[in-house]
């Protein structure tokens, strides 16, 4: 599934209990439609997001950017401790597009040869002649 969206707040690295890092960060989408009236009714929804591949990519994801987002989705719902329903739409990200100006840069997963550690290289947008 690919969402796109802007980030709500930075992004922030967090290591989980097993020493793995995790990019968490939060995106809004915004969508419009008219109803039966003719009204244009604007709906936002919030997706809490996580990256799992390397925690560089938390260099770049910073509040108001526009993202492109490919992973899966799931809902969860619990019940607060002042017994009100509460719920929520987490993504799992798998892949990251930065969308900025005319410029778009996507985010993959590399290995370097020396010391096996993950890095995160910018492949360049193709440079179309129209």
């Amino acid at each position: 599934m690919n969402i796109i969206g802007r980030l709500t707040k930075d992004s922030e690295v967090h290591r989980t209990a097993q020493d793995k890092q995790v990019v968490n960060f939060s995106v809004a989408i915004n969508d419009s439609y008219k109803n039966k009236q003719g009204e244009r009714v604007e709906q936002t929804s919030y997706f809490d997001c996580s990256y799992w591949i390397s925690p560089n990519v938390a260099k770049i994801l910073t509040k108001g950017a526009l993202v492109e987002l490919t992973g899966r989705v799931s809902a969860r719902a619990w019940t607060a401790s002042s017994g009100e329903l509460k719920s929520s739409l987490t993504f799992h990200t798998s892949t990251i597009k930065l969308h900025g100006g005319s410029k778009k840069i996507e985010f993959t997963q590399g290995f370097t040869k020396q010391d096996n550690t993950k890095i995160i290289t910018p492949e360049p947008a193709e440079d179309l002649p129209f």
